[in-house]
């Protein structure tokens, strides 16, 4: 295994889409492998943890909801669901003792903050309580709020869209970006008058068969299983190094980590 140390100020490992319970397990099994073994500085999931689908506005766009005391205990599944995959990962980051934790809040994360609004009193639903993401250590950052460690800027990705959206984060923000939402893998490089700027597109973690995906209705996608490990050196310059999955399986340093 390469020297950490030969330079690199601080490593990080970056995670998209999960979609719990929707996860593809091996995929998962594959980045608690990676921690394990690059034994990362930080650790920044980059939202839509969960899926929600008990909290979803599209549940009930074509019918009326029912009254708060039906919803409940498929809330509660809901959030038994996601902590239980949160607690995967988590496993993997203590045993490595990754203190460094942060989560930039996904659109379906934010599912659970619109059903408090509608019901003021029952905030133990809002995301960040759900997940207990203050009792596991991660420093939160609201929908559509931006993290930046060295001259990396890091958020869950909704906010631009289109076909070459990584194109179209650099042409709107003016900065190097990382992010997920779209599930797919996407670079863009631009040169602008302050020098060269990047944006990634980190692909997801979420289970792509069609069968766990029906609102698609069966059209081709372009999704891929990916994560990413981030250098961090001095005076925040850093290098992306692009961890596909496929088919459960990936390498890493020359070596072949299977999801099993």
């Amino acid at each position: 295994m390469p020297n950490k140390d030969k330079g690199v100020v601080r490593r990080a490992i970056v995670t998209p889409d999960k979609h719990f319970p929707l996860a593809d397990i091996p995929a998962i099994k594959c980045l608690k492998k990676t921690i394990e073994i690059v034994k990362p500085d930080i650790y920044i999931d980059l939202g839509d943890v969960g899926e929600w689908s008990a909290f979803s506005h599209w549940k009930w766009k074509r019918k009326k909801a029912p009254p708060l005391e039906f919803l409940i205990e498929d809330f509660d599944q809901d959030v038994k669901d996601v902590n239980k995959g949160m607690d995967m990962i988590d496993e993997s980051l203590d045993k490595v003792n990754c203190k460094e934790r942060y989560i930039t809040e996904g659109n379906h994360d934010d599912w659970c903050n619109m059903a408090v609004e509608k019901y003021p009193y029952i905030s133990q639903y809002k995301f960040a309580n759900a997940v207990k993401l203050k009792e596991r250590g991660y420093k939160y950052y609201q929908f559509g709020k931006k993290l930046k460690i060295g001259k990396l800027y890091f958020y869950h990705g909704h906010q631009y869209g289109g076909q070459y959206h990584t194109a179209n984060h650099i042409r709107k923000l003016g900065c190097n970006i990382m992010y997920g939402h779209w599930h797919d893998l996407q670079q863009m490089s631009a040169t602008h008058m302050d020098g060269p700027k990047s944006a990634w597109s980190i692909g997801c973690l979420k289970d792509m068969s069609s069968e766990k995906n029906a609102w698609l209705g069966n059209r081709p996608i372009n999704w891929a299983h990916g994560f990413a490990i981030v250098d961090f050196y001095k005076g925040g310059l850093f290098t992306v190094h692009i961890i596909q999955i496929i088919k459960g399986r990936t390498s890493l340093w020359g070596e072949l980590i299977e999801g099993k």
